[in-house]
């Protein structure tokens, strides 16, 4: 427990940072936002993707009158349940809207958040941790809020911040950089290492009780370096030579908990089949993938398609590849019916293209599509196979022509 005056300390300290003057990125994000619901807002996403950097720009909707703590200060590490009655004794004065960042710090705080919800007060809440907030916003929250998952900066936010045109050369460069602010502002990887050492070893090996954490960085590793490739448990437990792939699943979900790993399932009709089949694995932005693994120095290709898979993941469509004889990196469903076959590739050419083709056209006759897709660094083109049309599009193009 804490005394009140630093509780106090801590929210006065803080709100004063409101009153610099900061030029933000706006976000997409805040757009998909409804600030005027009574519902309570829950905004996840990975460390550093600029959570907080969202939150400044709704507040900046409300100043001067609104409440905010950030729970990950350390004049409040040890912020209980029970400092919940000083703390709303100090926000009074303030009053709502009420925004706090990384609340599933503190255990319990869902009591909190919906006492302020059932007195008509509107609350925003962020975290880094998926499954925390999950799993205590579906007990005493059901029905009571709307959830947002932020990533680092697309490709349009990205050019923003840079104030860059869009052109094949600045896409390039945001495949090769990534979107976390921090690391665009001084470009160096170190940033992206340590908030990997960040997540792996503070945000899951100290919470979850995890000893052996070098295995457990090896693994996150070693999946970094393998992204766009089929993983499975086993394999990873005879490699790290793991007790159980119990362990293996658990390492797995911890990661894609904290947003830092994305874990593909291979599309069957059957639902037993997709829990026990290999999975692709996908990291949360290509510049931390580069800047955490020597991998992919010359497989731009590889990259491309984990850019191509982030772009997917942030609609509402749901997601699989696609193998039987051949494979189709993607395969997009909207209503349990599938809308798109996709494969990945920097540049179509005789080498490639028919394993390419090949793939795309095994994942099209199956589904009956008219209509697939390769998406490319830079090539345009189409291909006519019996009755068949594939596209072959730039990655920007498409997201600009196909994607909401």
């Amino acid at each position: 427990m804490l005394l009140k005056e630093e509780i106090e300390l801590a929210v006065n300290r803080q709100k004063k940072l409101f009153d610099q003057n900061l030029t933000l990125t706006p976000r997409e994000a805040k757009s998909k936002i409804n600030q005027g619901s009574r519902q309570i807002e829950v905004i996840t996403g990975i460390r550093r993707s600029g959570k907080s950097s969202l939150m400044r720009q709704l507040i900046d909707e409300f100043a001067p009158n609104f409440s905010y703590l950030n729970f990950e200060d350390p004049r409040i590490f040890d912020f209980t349940v029970d400092d919940f009655s000083k703390l709303d004794e100090i926000l009074e004065s303030s009053g709502s809207p009420y925004f706090f960042d990384e609340i599933q710090n503190v255990k319990g705080w869902e009591v909190y958040v919906r006492q302020l919800h059932d007195r008509g007060q509107k609350v925003f809440i962020t975290g880094s941790n998926a499954s925390l907030l999950s799993r205590e916003l579906g007990t005493r929250l059901t029905g009571r809020y709307l959830a947002y998952e932020i990533f680092p900066f697309s490709y349009p936010e990205f050019l923003e911040y840079h104030a860059w045109e869009d052109n094949t050369e600045n896409f390039q460069n945001y495949l090769d950089l990534g979107g976390f602010p921090e690391f665009l502002r001084d470009r160096n990887p170190e940033i992206l290492q340590n908030l990997l050492k960040d997540i792996v070893f503070r945000d899951i090996a100290i919470r979850y009780s995890i000893k052996n954490t070098k295995t457990l960085l090896d693994v996150t590793l070693y999946l970094i370096s393998n992204v766009g490739k089929e993983i499975s448990y086993n394999g990873i437990k005879k490699t790290f030579e793991i007790g159980s792939a119990n362990t293996v699943s658990d390492y797995l979900n911890w990661l894609g908990d904290a947003y830092l790993l994305f874990f593909l399932p291979r599309f069957s009709w059957s639902a037993k089949s997709i829990s026990k089949n290999p999975k692709k694995v996908y990291c949360i932005d290509t510049g931390f993938a580069r800047a955490n693994s020597l991998s992919f120095s010359k497989d731009q290709g590889r990259l491309l398609e984990n850019l191509v898979y982030l772009i997917l993941r942030k609609t509402s469509y749901q997601l699989f590849y696609f193998r039987e004889k051949k494979e189709c990196d993607f395969v997009v469903f909207e209503d349990k019916t599938c809308k798109w076959a996709i494969q990945v590739s920097e540049k179509i050419h005789s080498e490639n293209k028919n394993r390419e083709i090949e793939g795309l056209f095994e994942a099209m006759s199956f589904f009956d599509l008219k209509e697939g897709f390769i998406l490319t660094l830079d090539q345009e083109d189409s291909l006519s196979m019996d009755g068949k049309v594939i596209r072959i599009l730039p990655v920007k193009e498409f997201q600009k022509k196909y994607l909401p």
